[in-house]
């Protein structure tokens, strides 16, 4: 009688060694996880709407004139700054682990915002009408952007000390993928830049593993440290010999490097996750001894 085979590596298979082990990892989409960007139209509008000020400006008298381009000055700052603290609350957002922006730049933003259209009522009609005009546009502009990040952001349960070092890890971590950022630019190959894109999509993993479990720290920064800087440094060289010479040979050995760099980072970020799963198992069955030890099924 025919027998269905089941092993290891069947579908309904289980592995012959409960303990998990490393896989290799598999290519990370650079996408992976991302969110888009509140930074678009209502910021950018901001830019815009303000210009008609500068039209008033040139047919009015001095005092007038200058009034009017103070006020359109006010208002280009204060989209500026709302641009601004839209990205840091994106930043904020993203991470586990993350300390408020040091300046509330969108409140200063609305601010900003009010005085210019008060100044600009003032300009064009009077101080009644620039007070009307200084208080809604900065309610509307507060209403419409929100308040910044007012408290820290940390995980539960881990003190200050822990967070403050994961924090400037993470930090300097995104600011060196930054920098192989702006470096891969100067090769002019979108190829090179989404091969980098993906390479960074792979630390960022380690990244967010690391804020979720800071205790995994200690063995994810020489990763983020000495090797990530190293990628960086590379990347500044190989893009200022490619963008001269367009030499294949020096390519190849750059992409090779980076692959070399995303599986170690792959797995090193796997390994850290099948830890925190091991620590888990420990607790459940220190747990149900406990239960068990009390009488309780």
């Amino acid at each position: 009688m025919a027998q269905r085979y089941g092993g290891q590596f069947s579908p309904d298979g289980k592995p012959d060694d409960s303990r998990p082990e490393v896989q290799a990892p598999t290519a990370k989409n650079p996408f992976h996880g991302a969110k888009p960007t509140r930074v678009g139209g209502r910021v950018n509008f901001l830019f815009v709407a303000p210009l008609p000020l500068a039209f008033r400006a040139f047919f009015s008298e001095p005092v007038v004139m200058a009034q009017f381009l103070a006020a359109l000055a006010l208002m280009l700052f204060a989209a500026w700054m709302t641009r601004e603290g839209l990205k840091a609350e994106d930043a904020y957002n993203a991470r586990t682990i993350a300390k408020r922006p040091a300046m509330p730049r969108k409140i200063f933003g609305s601010v900003l915002t009010g005085l210019g259209l008060g100044l600009a009522g003032l300009a064009g009609h009077g101080p009644i009408e620039a007070a009307i005009f200084a208080a809604v546009g900065a309610g509307l502009h507060l209403f419409s952007f929100g308040l910044d990040p007012m408290r820290d952001k940390g995980a539960e349960g881990i003190d200050q000390f822990q967070q403050d070092r994961v924090a400037r890890v993470v930090d300097e971590a995104e600011a060196t993928l930054d920098a192989m950022s702006d470096a891969i630019l100067r090769a002019g190959d979108r190829g090179l830049m989404k091969r980098v894109e993906q390479f960074q999509a792979t630390v960022r993993d380690m990244v967010r593993t690391v804020e979720e479990d800071p205790r995994d720290l200690t063995a994810a920064r020489k990763y983020l440290g000495v090797y990530l800087q190293g990628a960086r440094d590379a990347t500044v060289k190989f893009a200022d010999i490619y963008a001269r010479s367009r030499d294949a040979g020096a390519r190849a050995d750059y992409e090779a490097l980076l692959g070399d760099l995303e599986e170690n980072f792959a797995l090193r970020t796997r390994k850290l996750l099948l830890d925190n799963k091991v620590d888990l198992d420990v607790e459940i069955e220190v747990l149900r001894e406990r239960l068990q030890r009390d009488g309780t099924r």
